[in-house]
């Protein structure tokens, strides 16, 4: 009996208590709601937000699978690099460059907010938060492409810049409500163009510069240079699969409603679809085109689904979800062999999954999308590339004529775990 009157009095207090807290006054339907939202949308911001930091552990292992032996080390150690200096550079002028308004190139200032501003509801630090591991993101797609021969230094600097100043002036021009959103109209969801082509074309023209590995193109004939592990490259791209339902999903941007948690739900179940044809579309299309299955061309089907399916996973139905995953997977697997063809070095192949699917993606908005254009699409996809590879050229130049961005020849033949870092990942072949 009294455990059961404890019960009762435990029941009364807690009846009690957001009376309490709210003054003696019971708080209203409509301040309950509020409050509720504000929870909702922050938890979204924040579960998000660290599923797309589990990327940057899916992006390491991706390249250390697909680099040899003797590089590992190093891109571990510039993908934790990189994600370090994207959280720096996002607090202290890319958030504000981005979302601060003001000029065609954003506001440049230190980053300010309330931490807990109820009229926008959620807690202004989730909303950084969430919006810094996509800038991270960004920086991760350059670091696969330039393995193996860039020096750690150089390719620091050009991060720095990169998420600094080039993604946040791109993301404002849409998601800061800037000169694509208002004079254009252009839709981009969660960043088909504005994260994945920028980093794809920042990656592009850094291949250029850089040049090939060595022994990658010899007399016209292309050699192909397998990775270290393949079972590291897969569960990369798991963890990015998993990752790739907060960057999506949260990209709604609120979960205070039936309505917005229903969208959410499609959003998970477009994303997922998107990456399963894109797996098939490559497995069939190897088997056809080369007779043999590439595990590497089925990874980066995955990718590619879901890149293509990130500028709009909310509006198509499924059996469209499973088209533009496809046909972004088959894109992908045909820019592979005329990347070699321009003798254009791509180790991760992140070129062919982020910058071509990306813009695919972005440009087929329109089909289930009424409130997109295809002009407007247009304009953004040429804008974002335009303002990306002309700045990205200046800089790669910039950094080559100036410290150098490629090491020695005798460097890259040792390895740069022992080159620049001496750190192997692998000592017992460390001239694998």
């Amino acid at each position: 009996m009294r455990k059961f009157g404890k019960i009762l009095f435990g029941a009364a207090a807690l009846s009690a208590l957001p009376a309490l807290a709210w003054g003696q006054d019971a708080p209203t339907l409509e301040s309950l709601a509020a409050n509720d939202a504000f929870v909702f949308n922050t938890l979204l911001f924040l579960i998000g937000g660290f599923l797309v930091m589990w990327m940057a552990a899916g992006f390491a292992m991706l390249e250390a699978g697909f680099v040899r032996t003797k590089n590992v080390s190093m891109q571990c150690l510039k993908n934790i690099t990189l994600y370090s200096v994207a959280g720096l550079m996002f607090w202290v002028v890319g958030y504000q460059l981005m979302y601060g308004g003001g000029t065609f190139f954003g506001k440049f200032a230190m980053m300010s907010y309330a931490a807990e501003d109820v009229g926008t509801g959620y807690s202004s630090y989730s909303d950084w938060f969430f919006q810094m591991v996509f800038c991270a993101t960004t920086a991760s797609i350059v670091s696969g492409t330039v393995a193996e021969r860039i020096k750690f230094w150089p390719f620091v600097i050009f991060t720095v810049l990169l998420t600094g100043f080039i993604y946040p002036i791109v993301g404002s021009w849409e998601w800061g409500g800037g000169y694509l959103d208002s004079k254009w109209g252009f839709s981009d969801f969660a960043g088909s163009t504005l994260v994945h082509s920028t980093g794809g074309w920042a990656a592009l023209i850094g291949a250029i510069v850089i040049g090939a590995r060595k022994g990658k193109y010899v007399d016209g004939n292309v050699h192909p240079i397998p990775g270290s592990s393949m079972p590291l490259a897969t569960l990369g791209v798991f963890i990015l699969w998993l990752g790739w339902f907060g960057f999506n999903g949260a990209s709604q941007l609120a979960m205070g409603t039936i309505s917005d948690a229903d969208s959410i739900a499609k959003i998970f179940v477009n994303t997922n679809m998107a990456a399963a044809a894109g797996v098939i579309a490559a497995v069939i299309y190897c088997q056809l085109r080369y007779g043999k299955i590439d595990l590497t061309l089925a990874l980066n089907g995955a990718l590619a689904g879901l890149v293509a399916i990130t500028a709009e996973p909310l509006t198509p139905s499924v059996p469209f979800a499973l088209l533009i995953g496809a046909i972004g997977s088959i894109l992908a697997c045909l820019t592979v062999p005329l990347l070699d063809k321009l003798k254009i070095d791509d180790v991760v192949g992140a070129i062919p999954v982020h910058l071509v699917a990306g813009i695919f993606g972005t440009l087929i908005v329109p089909l289930t999308n009424s409130e997109a254009t295809f002009i407007g699409q247009l304009v953004g996809v040429v804008m974002v590339g335009v303002f990306v590879s002309l700045v990205s050229a200046i800089i790669w130049f910039a950094l080559k004529a100036t410290i150098g961005v490629r090491v020695s020849e005798e460097d890259e033949y040792t390895g740069l775990d022992q080159a620049e870092i001496g750190v192997p990942s692998y000592p017992e072949f460390v001239n694998g």
